[in-house]
């Protein structure tokens, strides 16, 4: 055998003809690579479905519930007033009721005081 038909089988022919097109050469982690992409760009289209379809409206129906709630709780505060002389009906002054050990450095009452719902407990010590 000669050299040239020697080298000829041994070294892979990359292309024939001047218009032909050799085969794309895929390596494990290219292909490996190309999978993950391909993963995570379905996964971040589910994402962004779910909250598009889920989330937000799920949100939107609790608002809703919570606003017709907090509502009607307005109202009946109100109603109460109204019944009570435009006063805040407070719960009786039971010695257990608001026990502080140590005073705050606030003052009696709470750090998010409220006067017209709560309790003015500097009132109530003087």
């Amino acid at each position: 055998m000669s050299f040239r038909l020697l080298a000829r089988r041994t070294t892979p022919a990359l292309r024939r003809f001047s218009t032909e097109t050799p085969a794309p050469v895929k390596n494990a982690y290219l292909a490996n690579l190309e999978a993950v992409e391909h993963h995570a760009a379905e996964t971040t289209d589910l994402w962004r479905k779910i909250s598009w379809y889920v989330c937000i409206p799920a949100i939107a129906v609790c608002s809703a519930w919570v606003y017709n709630i907090e509502m009607e709780h307005k109202a009946h505060q109100a109603h109460e007033k109204a019944e009570n002389d435009g006063h805040v009906v407070y719960p009786p002054d039971y010695e257990y009721l608001n026990v502080r050990r140590k005073p705050y450095p606030w003052g009696p009452n709470s750090l998010f005081f409220n006067s017209e719902v709560q309790k003015n407990l500097a009132q109530a010590e003087e």
